[in-house]
Parts: structure tokens; sequence; C-alpha cells
């Protein structure tokens, strides 16, 4: 198989469809009264965090959600970051919180994540969603947005090479709580087989040759080349690593590139279908945190929910 007959997998194709379907539903909620309504939180002025911020804000105005933004100084006390977390929770016009990591090494960000009442919890970091999705109970938990968001991406792969996601062999590459446990976690509910690897799995490659879906998520810019991926095989790249390219910006500063942590055109020379970097995945992070947003509306409202 050559790059040319490799399946691209249009994250950002997609997501605009998710985005319109959450529009869509909200101005139904809307007209039975209920505006859904999503807090972000920042705190200090890293430029990457500001710039995902300012598009989640965005999104959320396209869907006609009400959109709140905290901007919170970076010498800020855990202690009144928490007192906002505790407002925002009480407050029945926000359905959804999220607070930006990375927060400055002052605070301990897992105090914040777990003050989050676990129904707001969009981002689908607290205990309890966790552990509700662990468990398979999905309908009552709220699931991380880049994990949901990689799995409808594998859904509309299985469905557009003709087969059946359950029973397929996926390997995940990487165990971190955001993104390599949730996503295997969705995959065997999915009832297929299901490999966690991690920088100490021995014979890291055949590991990875062996998948049918193939996630990569170790933040590790091309780490998995192309012999690493089975002929065929669904290949989703959730990394985004930011690389030296050649020249100088208009600044006058070295140029840089976005990869991920997939060699994408040797693995586009084998898989059946994979995801770009940028284009791939990241796009249905909003998307899904809108969806997100959505949900726990209408489960704060005794609505029935879409199902994305």
């Amino acid at each position: 198989m050559n790059p040319a007959s490799a399946l691209v997998i249009d994250g950002r194709a997609v997501s605009k469809g998710i985005i319109a379907r959450v529009g869509e539903e909200a101005r139904a909620l809307i007209a039975r009264g209920v505006k859904p309504g999503l807090a972000v939180v920042l705190v200090g002025q890293d430029p990457a965090s500001e710039v995902y911020v300012s598009a989640k804000g965005r999104a959320a105005i396209e869907c006609g959600f009400h959109s709140a933004q905290y901007d919170l100084s970076s010498d800020v006390s855990q202690g009144q970051l928490l007192a906002l977390v505790e407002r925002l929770n009480a407050d029945p016009a926000i359905h959804g919180i999220l607070v930006q990591l990375p927060l400055p090494k002052s605070i301990h960000s897992p105090d914040v994540l777990e003050a989050i009442a676990p129904h707001k919890d969009v981002d689908g970091f607290h205990p309890i969603n966790v552990g509700l999705a662990s468990i398979g109970e999905r309908r009552r938990a709220l699931i991380p947005c880049t994990p949901a968001g990689a799995m409808i991406l594998i859904e509309q792969a299985c469905a557009a090479l003709g087969r059946n996601l359950s029973g397929q062999e996926a390997v995940v590459i990487g165990r971190s709580n955001i993104v390599g446990k949730p996503i295997a976690q969705l995959l065997l509910a999915q009832n297929c087989t299901v490999t966690t690897a991690h920088s100490r799995t021995r014979d890291l490659p055949s590991v990875a040759r062996r998948a049918q879906i193939l996630v990569a998520a170790v933040g590790q810019p091309e780490m998995v080349r192309g012999d690493w991926i089975a002929e065929g095989a669904i290949v989703i790249d959730v990394g985004v690593n930011r690389v030296p390219a050649e020249g100088l910006d208009a600044a006058g500063r070295p140029k840089t590139r976005l990869v991920g942590d997939v060699a994408y055109g040797e693995a586009a020379a084998r898989a059946g279908a994979i995801t770009p970097v940028p284009g791939g995945v990241g796009p249905m992070t909003i998307a899904m945190l809108m969806a997100n947003t959505l949900i726990a509306a209408c489960r704060a409202n005794g609505i029935a929910e879409p199902k994305f």
C-alpha cells in the first residue's frame, strides 16, 4: 500500500461536523430554556495555553453557549483558585468547568482538578469520571476529550475500510492519564484486544507491528517508524511536537514545524488509514469539549443527551 492509497483521516472535517451538530442541539436546548454554559480558567500567560483557551472560547460562542473566561495571574494562590472553582461549581449557568493545564508549580494540579464537581468536569479528569469510565459506565461519565475524539476517528476509519471494530487488535503506545490509559479503556469497551505499550516495553517495534489499530501518544517526535506499521493498519497519531525547520521567520527567528509521534511519510506507505499532524486528532479535542459541555447541560436538566 502506498501513501496515495492510505486513507487520510481528516480530523478538521469531522470536528466541524461535530461542532455543527452541537450547535444544532444547543439551539434546541435554548428553545427549552436551557443555555449550555462553559467556564474556562487560565492561570498565567503561557502563550500556547492562551491560544488554546481562545480557540475554546470561539468554539463555545459558535455553538451558542454561554462562555465565561477567567484570566488569573501566575501568582494567584491555590486557595484563590479553589475558591473560584467552588463558585463555578455552585453557578447554575455553568455546566462545564475547565482549568487549563499546565498550572504554575506553586499549585498542586490534582487538588484543583478534584475540586471540580464531577458532573461539570468536561475535561473528564476527575477521579470519579475516570473510575466510571474504567468500569464501563460511559453513559454516566464524562470522557476525556482527546481520547473521545480519537475513538470517533477510529470508528469512522473502520467504517470506511469495511472493518468491524470488535475483535481488532489494538496497541496504544503511551500510558498517560490524559490519553493513553483512557483510550485503551475505550478500545476495550468496543471489544478490541488491547495492549498498552510504553518506554519499558521490550522490543516495542515488534509489539507495534501486531496492531490492526495503532495509537501513538508518547510525545516523542516521529518515534514510530514506518517499519513498525503492519500493512493496512489504522494509525492514530495523538502527538503534537514542534521541531526545527529550515530558514528563519519574518522576525528572524529559526522556523519550526509541527510533527506527530509517527513518521508520517513512512507510516502512510504501509497504513490503511492514518491521521496527519496537524489536522488529525488535534481539532477533535475542542469539538469533544463542546460535546461534553452539551452533555453536561442535558444531564443537569434531566434531558436526553445526544450520542457522539
